[in-house]
């Protein structure tokens, strides 16, 4: 039997000059384990082996180039992406890239999507979280859906470190050291990312880039648990139908770091197994552990062939 090809998706590296410039809560948790994130060769190629994954698909970790002024963003992501494609070129068998964008300057983002895309051949890009402070439904930063259904590559959307206000009203009063436990992976970076998701499907982004495709991970963010509430509530507060549906058109998710049997079965039941594609959130959890949850779950063979690669490498060209 021919073995299983694997394709993870939401795996991540730094680069020092944007690392170092991370401050406060960022410090905390974009700067652990910091080895792993700097190892896009050897190291990382054998923890892959060890997993049985073929390729990873590399994103810088977050906060990325959102949360710093417009000029800084832009020679910042520059650096991340020409270090990520050196990366990429010494094993296009292992290893492609998602891009970095300057989302402070919304033109330069869409820029260098196309730069990244077109000379290095990345598959998309990576935005981490808010830009400062900013969802980015809103509609300066619409060259970048624009450039994106134009190239035809998916945006990853990814969590970062919720607004100030946020953290200050609801996360500050539980504390590990100084970190707010309830702050990050725990509760805020889900529910930071769904809410970028929802405004997205609210703003109308859709009806004119009708093939714009999102990619969102840890098993969709909350989101498919809720979809069927969410698609009632808004029919019947505004009329509006089909909200569901548009989410299940334009997103796919991936199980990075939500290693869990009854969230992949409720996500195969809403949205299908086409849009579930595997992902580890390396190196902040394990790739052993990721692809034995796939090869153990109670899922059909063509499911987990299509949620290990297939779906991937269909999304991106892989």
């Amino acid at each position: 039997m021919a073995k299983q090809r694997i394709i993870a998706l939401e795996e991540h590296f730094w680069v020092p000059a944007l690392r170092d410039r991370f401050t406060g809560f960022h410090r905390v948790r974009g700067h652990q384990p910091n080895v792993r994130l700097t190892d896009l060769g050897q190291g990382r190629i054998a923890e892959m082996d060890e997993a049985g994954i073929d390729v990873q698909v590399l994103s810088h970790v977050q906060p990325g180039p959102q949360v710093f002024d417009a000029e800084t963003s832009v020679t910042l992501a520059r650096e991340a992406n020409d270090l990520l494609a050196e990366a990429c070129r010494a094993r296009p068998d292992r290893l492609a890239g998602f891009a970095a964008l300057p989302t402070p300057d919304p033109k330069a983002a869409a820029d260098e999507l196309e730069r990244t895309v077109t000379r290095y051949g990345f598959k998309g890009a990576m935005i981490n979280g808010l830009t400062n402070g900013a969802f980015i439904d809103e509609k300066r930063f619409w060259p970048i859906f624009e450039r994106a259904e134009a190239l035809d590559v998916p945006i990853y959307l990814h969590p970062a470190i919720p607004h100030q206000q946020v953290i200050d009203a609801y996360f500050k009063d539980y504390l590990q050291g100084d970190y707010p436990i309830l702050m990050g992976a725990v509760w805020g970076f889900n529910v930071e990312t769904s809410t970028q998701v929802l405004r997205l499907m609210l703003s109308g982004v859709f009806d004119k880039h009708p093939k714009l495709k999102f990619i969102i991970g840890h098993m969709g963010e909350t989101i498919p648990f809720s979809l069927w509430r969410l698609d009632w509530t808004v029919r019947h507060l505004t009329g509006r139908e089909g909200f569901a549906d548009l989410f299940r058109t334009h997103f796919w998710i991936t199980t990075s770091g939500n290693f869990s049997n009854p969230a992949l079965i409720c996500s195969l039941l809403e949205l299908g197994a086409e849009r579930i594609m595997f992902s580890v959130d390396y190196p902040y959890n394990s790739n052993v552990a990721g692809v034995a949850f796939v090869n153990n779950a109670p899922i059909s063979p063509s499911d987990r062939e299509k949620i290990f690669a297939g779906n991937a490498a269909a999304l991106l060209r892989l």
